[in-house]
């Protein structure tokens, strides 16, 4: 029983809250009350779950010796020792295994989708992780496959504009998690992971302006663009905006006051005033684009 209950720890369930992202076609295509659409999405974010866990877990055994470095990291079940190395690859080759093959018969593309993902993801693990930069903008690029294969699971078109502003969300989420890594680790940052041996607080914190700005930007020029507009037949997205405004302007404040945003999923789940300018965020879009 402790090693279904480590199992189910190892495969980090809290961390499916990214794989939100996958019902953001859904929502914002109009189609979020129609039956079919929900339960295809619903079924996709499921088995990218499934297929995530399982990566989460074959990540954690690559990095055994690295995360008994880290303060967090090291009380895992497998670098704690807790978890035996082959009963925890055995789960995660069936979860793979099982979450593609079940994706494929869900949608072909969708399962060519996940397919990538989990070759990204490997690729990442093993060299893509080391190149400065590059690292965050590979994690980047799993946000935006979760929202493309929203839009193919209810054969919708990919937006341009939610594209943009996942990849520039994601990658705020990144730098600010590198930031807040060397921040925990100090000396050991470049021992744990060696690619922030290439960053620094001052370099982090000048891309993080960057992404900061532009996905405010990007997102309120989303709302007031002329096909945003024909497309709902209202302007008032533009007052969804202050929500993402203080979203990320509270989270700017848990990384540099609290000094957290190591765990971005945690503090989007455990965090109040997060959580409830999300929901509110999701109430007023919902509003405005069904409630005519």
């Amino acid at each position: 029983m402790k090693a279904v209950k480590y199992i189910i720890t190892s495969m980090r369930m809290q961390q499916w809250v990214k794989n939100l992202f996958i019902f953001a076609a859904l929502i914002f295509s109009g189609n979020l009350f129609y039956t079919i659409d929900l339960y295809l999405t619903t079924a996709g974010f499921l088995l990218f779950s499934l297929l995530a866990s399982g990566f989460y877990i074959f990540n954690d055994i690559i990095d055994i010796q690295r995360d008994q470095l880290h303060p967090l990291k090291s009380k895992r079940p497998l670098p704690s020792g807790k978890l035996n190395k082959n009963v925890a690859l055995t789960v995660s080759i069936i979860l793979v295994v099982v979450s593609i093959i079940s994706s494929y018969l869900l949608n072909q593309m969708f399962g060519m989708i996940t397919l990538l993902y989990l070759i990204i993801n490997i690729w990442y693990s093993y060299q893509l992780k080391t190149f400065v930069i590059l690292d965050v903008m590979t994690i980047s690029a799993g946000f935006v496959l979760r929202v493309v294969g929203g839009a193919v699971l209810i054969n919708v078109p990919s937006s341009e504009w939610i594209i943009i502003c996942t990849i520039l969300l994601s990658l705020f989420l990144g730098f600010s998690k590198r930031r807040h890594e060397l921040t925990i680790l100090e000396r050991d940052a470049d021992v744990h992971r060696p690619v922030l041996h290439e960053y620094s607080p001052y370099f982090l914190d000048q891309m993080i302006g960057i992404v900061t700005a532009t996905t405010v930007m990007s997102y309120a020029l989303y709302t007031i663009s002329d096909e945003t507009i024909r497309k709902f037949g209202t302007k008032n997205l533009i007052y969804t905006v202050p929500f993402v405004l203080y979203g990320i302007f509270r989270y700017l404040y848990l990384v540099h006051k609290k000094e957290e945003g190591g765990n971005p999923t945690k503090l989007l789940i455990t965090d109040v005033p997060i959580i409830i300018n999300i929901l509110l965020w999701i109430l007023t879009v919902v509003i405005i684009i069904y409630g005519k």
